[in-house]
């Protein structure tokens, strides 16, 4: 059975935004706006986004 995956992308700016915000996206692989990653759809990248959910947009 295929994993399944979810787009993330980077809506706002991560100027002025805390350290570790800047460090969570940088590790969904988003640096500037309108960057898009694939991720696996599991627990750690759920808690990623939930932490910069107000900087970006998710679809499945």
């Amino acid at each position: 059975m295929a994993e399944k995956k979810i787009t993330v992308t980077l809506v706002k700016s991560l100027n002025g935004r805390l350290d570790d915000q800047i460090a969570t996206a940088k590790s969904l692989g988003l640096r500037k706006i309108g960057d898009r990653s694939v991720q696996p759809d599991n627990a750690a990248t759920r808690g990623k986004i939930a932490k910069i959910c107000h900087l970006v947009s998710v679809s499945e």
